[in-house]
């Protein structure tokens, strides 16, 4: 409660408050504390740190959650009340959240995401520290079939991206590169001509390569990867640090990322499709490790689809008839997984596994038509990773899709489709 009302003081005193303590003289505005100045401030101050006291008391009172047998049980309003009864078994990952200004009042804030769309998220604001971890561990052992008393399973720690590396890949990346030659350009016709109008380059540019390089850089510093028992477990960040845990069965796609650059290195990044996740938090989400050499994603991904190890996949060529400008390197499947490989100069390789397939379509534009070619779309919820062997042979892409359907519907009746309740 404090806190909120807290930030609705900042707000108030940045837009509102300060400019009442300024005063307009002949010259300047200035700073002058005199008796009216201070009486016009109170008399506005006053009743704000009443309202923001009171709003916080508000949404403090209108909030409670419990656990009921299999359910999370969140129950928001005062006046009017507002129930949501979430089976367990919907949870699809548990974040633990720590904005900057949370840090400093040692509060966090649990956000579980469910199976759905944009209206999935539940937050659980404010809370004390040991408090969120311990409903975090709570939630993740009822959610696996276990009491909710059991203590937070181990983990294992399986790699960390330093700041060196992650720094460089943001700016060994081709767009990037490209982006900082523009800037420098720009830069240098601004000072050597005094033309203004550059500006309207230089900025955006500037703008772009903050987004591109800046932003990613503080959102996951220190980022480290680790296993448990009850899922992969993720903490990243700088000013607002997150602990994020995938229960194992939740990722329902990999992709490794491989930029030109970066294949001279041997560096990779693993992007994944989790169910949950929706919109801008699936955007924010979808990093599963920013950084790494390739063994490292390799062996991360045989984690996440145990059983399975890509570079052992066979994969099939494309078609030489191939028209698509994303040139599809191949294709291929294993008891476990479907792989599909493409990309240049930023190589993909999109791994899904049988179990989490659900559907497997086929179609064709009309240049492929016209060539007798096909694309095999294997689909997971919607997600970054999407799933298509291009630029098939007709009869190839035929066989494929009941292949793989087929595969599909043996996993699941084998158990591998249905992660929920996994400790039992």
């Amino acid at each position: 409660m404090p806190l909120r009302a807290f930030i609705i003081l900042i707000i108030y005193f940045v837009l509102v408050g300060f400019p009442l303590l300024l005063t307009q003289t002949d010259d300047t505005i200035a700073l002058e504390l005199t008796p009216e100045v201070l009486a016009r401030f109170l008399i506005v101050t006053v009743p704000m740190v009443l309202i923001a006291f009171g709003t916080g008391l508000w949404s403090w009172l209108g909030l409670r959650f419990r656990v009921d047998g299999d359910d999370l049980v969140v129950e928001t309003g005062l006046l009017r009340k507002n129930k949501r009864r979430i089976p367990l078994s919907r949870i699809q990952a548990i974040d633990l959240v720590r904005p900057l200004v949370t840090r400093a009042f040692a509060l966090a804030e649990v956000r579980v995401e469910l199976a759905g769309g944009e209206q999935s998220e539940i937050v659980l604001r404010y809370l004390g520290r040991r408090s969120a971890h311990q409903l975090r561990a709570e939630l993740l052992a009822l959610a696996a079939g276990l009491p909710g008393h059991t203590p937070e399973a181990p983990e294992r720690h399986l790699w960390r991206v330093r700041f060196g590396p992650l720094l460089a890949s943001l700016l060994i990346r081709l767009p990037v590169l490209g982006t900082v030659l523009l800037f420098l350009a720009s830069v240098v016709f601004l000072l050597m001509y005094a033309e203004g109008g550059m500006l309207a380059v230089t900025i955006p540019v500037l703008l772009g390569l903050i987004r591109a390089v800046v932003a990613p850089l503080v959102m996951y510093a220190n980022f480290t990867v680790a296993m448990s028992p009850d899922g992969i477990r993720l903490r990243y960040g700088l000013l607002e640090t997150r602990m994020q845990t995938l229960p194992p069965g939740r990722v329902q796609a990999v992709s490794i990322v491989e930029p030109v650059i970066w294949r001279s290195l041997g560096w990779a990044r693993v992007e994944v499709t989790v169910a949950g996740y929706a919109g801008e938090r699936q955007a924010l989400s979808s990093t599963l490790l920013p950084v790494a050499p390739r063994q490292v994603a390799m062996h991360l991904v045989s984690q996440v689809f145990p059983g399975t190890h890509v570079d052992a996949v066979s994969l099939v060529p494309a078609s030489s008839k191939a028209v698509s400008v994303d040139q599809a390197d191949g294709a291929g499947t294993d008891d476990v997984v479907f792989v599909t490989r493409h990309g240049w100069p930023c190589r993909r390789t999109d791994v899904i596994a049988h179990a989490r397939a659900q559907s497997v379509r086929l179609t064709a534009n009309p240049l492929q038509r016209l060539f007798g070619l096909a694309t095999v779309h294997v689909d997971a919820p919607p997600g970054p990773v999407q799933v298509t062997a291009t630029d098939r042979e007709l009869g190839e892409a035929r066989a494929i899709v009941e292949s793989t359907a087929r595969r599909a519907l043996a996993a699941r009746r084998g158990g591998g489709g249905d992660p929920t309740r996994w400790a039992r």
